[in-house]
């Protein structure tokens, strides 16, 4: 309940369960399994563990583009792991990530596991030499970018997006602090967009990969309700670029994998083979299927 009262921190932070907000089940102070359970393989070389959240679809669409390139060893099982459910918090997820988020990837061909989604998007294009110039000025700028969204992200979906939406009251300070640096990273987004055709240049790369799902999907609108509220509309340069790469159709198709929310259309709950988005009924998703 809202309180007049000034929160004052105690001497030592003690965990409650019960603190509220959508996630808060899910969240916990330590690491590790909490139950077991063994994961799928599929007959791909290429097995994915995700939910189609911006940081899952990154892989997705990496994959989508790889494969539409003809790179027949991208070819992939994409299962779904709904972390509402706690299912990252298996034995046989958390032997893949011990940090127990979306995506994780298991290269069959060669053993590794790869977590951190922009881990595995440097793992796929060095491994399938695409989407990362070769050159090595240009490949440092691709870079600049991919870190600067890794470590601009949280601020934007686990600051902004927690806050706006996902918690269980509505705070001002936090609120403005955060609302602050999101339209400070669209500003960022928007003036280099300006100036190139995509991050880092005029190669489409994996920094493009990386940032759309998150800041193209908050420019033109489609994230927390919160496209009035941060005036997505006046980033024209940033909405320009989120436009133009959701038309390539590999992008499409990986927005799909892993979604379980939205219209039926816009859902591929799992993915084992291309096939797989031409099946649109409802008995070809997950068995909880129904939008």
């Amino acid at each position: 309940m809202p309180t007049d009262t000034p929160y004052v921190p105690p001497t030592v932070w003690t965990f409650d369960a019960e603190n509220g907000g959508e996630w808060a089940k899910t969240n916990r102070p330590t690491a590790g399994a909490t139950h077991n359970a063994t994961l799928p393989v599929g007959r791909h070389p290429m097995q994915l563990y995700s939910l189609g959240t911006p940081n899952g679809q990154k892989v997705t669409i990496l994959l989508e583009e790889l494969l539409a390139l003809g790179e027949m060893g991208a070819e992939y099982d994409a299962h779904l792991i709904r972390i509402a459910d706690g299912d990252q918090f298996s034995s046989g997820f958390v032997a893949l990530n011990p940090n127990s988020k979306i995506p994780v990837l298991m290269d069959t061909d060669t053993g590794s596991r790869v977590f951190e989604s922009g881990a595995i998007l440097l793992y796929l294009a060095e491994k399938f030499g695409h989407f990362l110039p070769k050159d090595p000025a240009a490949r440092t700028e691709v870079m600049n970018w991919l870190f600067w969204l890794q470590g601009s992200a949280p601020y934007l979906g686990g600051g902004f997006g927690h806050f706006y939406a996902y918690a269980p009251e509505k705070f001002e300070y936090p609120i403005d602090r955060f609302t602050m640096e999101a339209k400070r990273q669209m500003d960022v987004l928007d003036r280099e967009l300006a100036e190139h055709q995509f991050l880092g240049g005029d190669e489409y790369s994996i920094a493009d990969i990386a940032t759309m799902p998150w800041y193209g999907s908050l420019a033109l609108g489609e994230l927390y309700g919160a496209g009035d509220f941060l005036q997505v509309e006046s980033y024209t340069n940033l909405r320009r670029w989120a436009e133009e790469i959701r038309e390539r159709p590999a992008v499409a198709r990986g927005r799909k994998v892993n979604r379980t929310w939205g219209d039926l259309s816009d859902q591929l709950h799992e993915r084992h083979d291309a096939s797989d988005f031409d099946l649109r009924t409802q008995d070809k998703l997950a068995p909880d299927a129904v939008a």
